[in-house]
């Protein structure tokens, strides 16, 4: 009796394991996956290029004379005006030394025009007024370069722009050629990025030649920098070492934001014609290469290498390895295996890619 109770159960357990992986492979081919197919369409691939932001002008303030710091007229940080004065450097030498050289001009034009006197009389000969007109000129270039030592004491803007913090401090004794700060004009700004080979001959060959590539500030807050530029600049050589080459954008500033020493990306559009598009969940990686699952009149699904030409925000632009009438497994993608036949139910591409970030046209 007990004999047959137990191989009873062992009867059951045998049929109950037996009958279970049948029913998950029943379970397991009755789900239905989505499918769909590449779509084609013009699109527009945004390039991202690193980028130094740099003032059209950014210049050291330097002293052009020895001598103590009197007065500072300017503040850190605040925009000055060309020929707006900003530091003087004490002047007494220098006007001691200008009053000189007006003195000893006065007292050789005397001298000259006595001479001149006397040669018109024929007292003198002529080769002594030229002496007289001669130490006469050296003394009022003399004066002139004591006037140019003078005004180099008195530092003024060159041009309108923005001051720097202070190198220096008043009262400080400065020599020649120290930097006392430094200043920018950031009314326009220069972008500088660098662009690989292969990129610039794709920009060069969709662009005409009149026209002027535009392009767009991405600042380092990921805000969009709301006044766009121009490429109006392009190195002549590449860089061998790196393969790239560069390129200089020019940004207007009138509200001041930029400022130089910034950094962010530069953003160029490129339109693609007839783009063959699919969904980035519908590749899957292996080995640093993409892979999408291709379904084929069977129903079976295999694996396919493709190439990615661009990205876009949960797009790919496909290079090579699908056809428009191919039908690639959108979702699903874990829960099967290579050569596993499946049911699918196609969804069109337009309507899966209208659901997904496209910059389209």
């Amino acid at each position: 009796m007990k004999k047959n109770l137990i191989l009873a159960g062992l009867g059951v357990l045998l049929c109950f394991a037996s009958c279970t992986p049948k029913k998950e492979e029943e379970k397991k081919e009755q789900v239905t996956f989505l499918v769909t197919s590449p779509l084609k369409k013009d699109t527009v691939v945004l390039a991202n290029y690193v980028c130094q932001i740099r003032a059209i002008q950014h210049i050291e303030l330097r002293a052009l004379e020895k001598g103590y710091l009197q007065h500072i007229y300017v503040d850190e940080g605040k925009y000055v005006k060309q020929g707006q004065l900003m530091f003087q450097i004490m002047p007494a030498m220098y006007n001691a030394e200008l009053n000189k050289a007006k003195a000893e001009t006065n007292f050789v034009e005397r001298e000259y025009l006595n001479t001149k006197s006397l040669a018109d009389s024929n007292i003198v000969s002529k080769n002594e007024l030229a002496l007289a007109k001669a130490k006469l000129s050296k003394a009022r270039a003399e004066m002139a370069i004591a006037q140019v030592h003078l005004s180099f004491t008195s530092i003024k803007a060159p041009f309108s722009g923005i001051m720097d913090h202070f190198q220096v401090r008043l009262g400080s004794l400065v020599n020649e050629g120290d930097l006392l700060t430094t200043m920018s004009d950031n009314s326009k700004m220069w972008v500088y990025f660098n662009v690989p080979e292969a990129e610039y001959l794709n920009i060069k060959t969709n662009q005409n030649k009149e026209d002027m590539l535009h392009v767009k500030l991405l600042m380092a807050n990921n805000q969009m920098f709301k006044f766009p530029g121009i490429v109006q600049t392009v190195e002549a050589d590449f860089n061998n070492e790196t393969g790239n080459i560069a390129f200089r954008a020019t940004f207007p500033n009138p509200e001041g934001l930029l400022r130089h020493g910034e950094t962010g990306s530069i953003v160029i559009s490129q339109p693609l014609k007839l783009a063959i598009i699919i969904p980035q969940k519908a590749t899957f990686e292996v080995l640093e290469k993409k892979y999408v699952y291709v379904v084929d009149k069977n129903n079976v699904i295999r694996s396919r290498e493709i190439k990615i030409a661009a990205e876009l925000p949960n797009i790919f632009i496909v290079q090579s390895g699908l056809k428009m009438d191919d039908k690639i497994l959108l979702e699903g993608l874990r829960q099967v295996s290579e050569n596993q036949k499946i049911q699918y139910k196609f969804v069109q591409p337009d309507s899966v890619i209208s659901h997904l970030s496209l910059y389209a046209e």
